[in-house]
């Protein structure tokens, strides 16, 4: 099967180019970027104002499964991954069982397999039941696939188990990626403590208490040498410490969420459950320091922790309710009206950091066009006009705080493997 996209502004910031070019897809990889293509092929896809990069990835999402099924699944997650134009993701282990051993990891790999509509990928946890309390079989799980490790939902407490794991993992050239959040200091708290928190009478969880764990967990990376990847930073306390370990030096990468760009406390203060997140949305310097931070180098990854929850258990008190929305069928269209046409990011930035650097983080074969690479391609209309509407997703999880939002830029198509998995916006049958 040869697949010949035509016409598109291809942009890779794997090899630098920014152009005007043809891509030939062939049994799955890509054959061909040049100027003008002439091979015969089964398919020509006409890209004339588009743009063309590689296939976006996503190394934080919550897909559910095992055991939260209610909330999401394989399925459900990857149709939602392929309709914004994502074709690898990688999904956290604080599911029921927790992903702590290689039977769940083979399970996860093979179901994906089998019946995903994107490339997933699977990170393990840390602990045993993410329970903070002992090692879980770290090894079985990286030699039957895991990218990385993590107690996602969780900050490791124990700054000795933490340590222990970034010795153990040198061992198999893995990442820990952490949940920097020290729980203590945030314990009664259900939004960022500021004036906004005190305004509307909700108590807030201090920034400091996002800060105080980077640092440690920077230091342990620094001191063992092991690669510690900081997972959603939103704090700039966070990020001007980031920055200073990796000016040392030190093994450390981080991500940011599409939401913590583009959204303040703000937006909590109509108590929608849609808001409550953690790390919480911060206010509006937090968020200048992590665009800065975008800017410089710092950040390495955008994000959306996309971590769908069933309609009923969002349907509650702010207070009470489950932190996390759905996220990757709007971040593409978030990311390009609130972050792109406002000039704050060029679409290279963009597509540097929600493909090509994020692969390069986790060592995974995608983010770029390179001949000889899987065929993993998104197709972006950079001016086409949309508005949120949640009755429309694929996800089983329905709320947003984006619900109702005007935007203006979307992914058109998307292609896994050499094959669409989305066109025009609908997911495409297997």
């Amino acid at each position: 099967m040869k697949t010949l996209i035509k016409n598109g502004r291809v942009i890779d910031p794997s090899q630098n180019i920014d152009a005007i070019m043809d891509l030939l897809v062939e049994d799955g990889v890509i054959k061909e970027v040049a100027a003008e293509i002439k091979a015969a092929a089964d398919e020509v896809y006409d890209a004339d104002g588009l743009i063309v990069a590689p296939g976006l990835v996503d190394v934080h999402t919550h897909l559910r499964e095992p055991g939260l099924e209610a909330k999401e699944d394989i399925v459900t997650g990857t149709m939602a991954a392929a309709a914004g134009g994502v074709t690898t993701i990688a999904c956290m282990p604080n599911t029921k069982p927790v992903i702590d051993n290689s039977i769940i990891v083979s399970g996860i790999k093979e179901r994906a397999a089998r019946e995903g509509y994107v490339n997933v990928e699977v990170i393990g946890a840390i602990s045993k039941g993410e329970e903070g309390k002992e090692l879980a079989e770290m090894i079985d799980m990286s030699e039957k696939g895991a990218m990385a490790f993590s107690d996602d939902g969780h900050f490791v407490n124990s700054p000795r188990l933490f340590t222990l794991a970034a010795k153990y993992i040198g061992a198999f050239d893995k990442v820990l990626i952490s949940h920097a959040i020290e729980p203590e200091l945030g314990h009664e708290g259900y939004m960022h403590e500021g004036a906004v928190s005190a305004r509307i009478g909700v108590p807030g969880i201090p920034a400091i208490a996002e800060d105080i764990a980077v640092a440690r967990d920077c230091l342990i990376a620094e001191y063992t040498g092991a690669h510690v990847h900081i997972a959603h930073v939103a704090s700039k306390g966070a990020v001007d410490i980031i920055r200073g370990f990796k000016k040392k030096g030190v093994n450390v990468t981080c991500e940011v969420t599409v939401h913590h760009l583009t959204l303040t406390d703000e937006a909590c203060a109509t108590y929608s459950s849609a808001t409550r997140v953690s790390p919480p949305l911060r206010s509006m310097d937090h968020v200048e320091a992590l665009r800065a931070a975008v800017k410089d180098g710092t950040v390495d990854a955008i994000v959306t922790d996309h971590a769908p929850h069933a309609p009923e258990e969002k349907d509650v008190e702010f207070r009470y309710a489950p932190c996390g929305f759905t996220g990757l069928e709007t971040s593409v269209g978030v990311v390009l009206t609130d972050l792109y046409h406002t000039n704050i990011f060029t679409i290279n930035e963009i597509i540097g950091k929600m493909s090509t650097e994020p692969a390069n983080i986790f060592a995974l074969k995608a983010g770029s066009l390179k001949v000889g690479y899987p065929a993993d391609v998104t197709i972006i209309d950079l001016n086409k006009e949309w508005t949120v509407d949640n009755t429309k997703f694929y996800t089983r999880g329905k709320v947003t705080p984006f619900q109702g939002k005007h935007c203006k830029g979307k992914a058109v198509a998307t292609m896994v493997a050499g094959k669409f998995v989305m066109r025009d916006g609908e997911v495409c049958k297997r």
